[in-house]
């Protein structure tokens, strides 16, 4: 019986460091979910939804484009694009992405993206609550190539509980 309280109190150190690691994506979310929030009161646009594609496009942070682009939602650019460029290769050569100064610059970028592109319009017809339509309106579109966008996106809202950031009600103290 010695033995097994012994073994126990040597071990509940790494027990307990265990049950508190926080992971990285958790550490993206604390991080971020402010910034998430503010763009859906200011556009519509899910704070789940911009959090799971943020944590998907960007590795949590920590991809090629996120650090050396601050780009967190793989935008690429456009004809009509006059701001900075970060260039990376993939399946195609030389693809060019949007470049920003500041996370909070993509963030509110990739909000206009969404907002004033005409390919994207319907979405803002759906309840700001209801990410899964969002979600599956996101592949439709063809926002993204992968053919389980919205899944990777539902999952991701859905471990690390997303959905919660879209009922966070606007209060009259924000200053937006």
């Amino acid at each position: 019986m010695k033995k097994y309280l012994l073994l126990l109190v040597a071990l509940f150190p790494i027990i307990s460091e265990a049950q508190t690691k926080v992971t990285a994506a958790e550490k993206y979310i604390t991080k971020y979910q402010q910034l998430a929030i503010t763009e859906m009161h200011l556009t519509g646009i899910p704070a789940s939804i911009t959090l799971a594609q943020a944590l998907h496009e960007s590795a949590n942070g920590t991809s090629q484009l996120a650090v050396k682009a601050n780009n967190h939602f793989g935008v690429r650019c456009s004809s009509n694009w006059n701001g900075k460029r970060f260039h990376r290769n993939g399946n195609k050569k030389n693809y060019c992405f949007r470049k920003y100064n500041t996370v909070e610059e993509a963030y509110k970028d990739r909000s206009s993206f969404l907002s004033k592109n005409k390919k994207y319009a319907f979405l803002f017809k759906y309840n700001p609550q209801d990410y899964i339509l969002w979600a599956k309106g996101l592949q439709r579109s063809g926002y993204a190539s992968s053919r389980t966008y919205a899944k990777q996106l539902i999952n991701t809202i859905e471990r690390y509980n997303l959905a919660q950031f879209d009922k966070v009600v606007k209060s009259k103290n924000d200053s937006l």
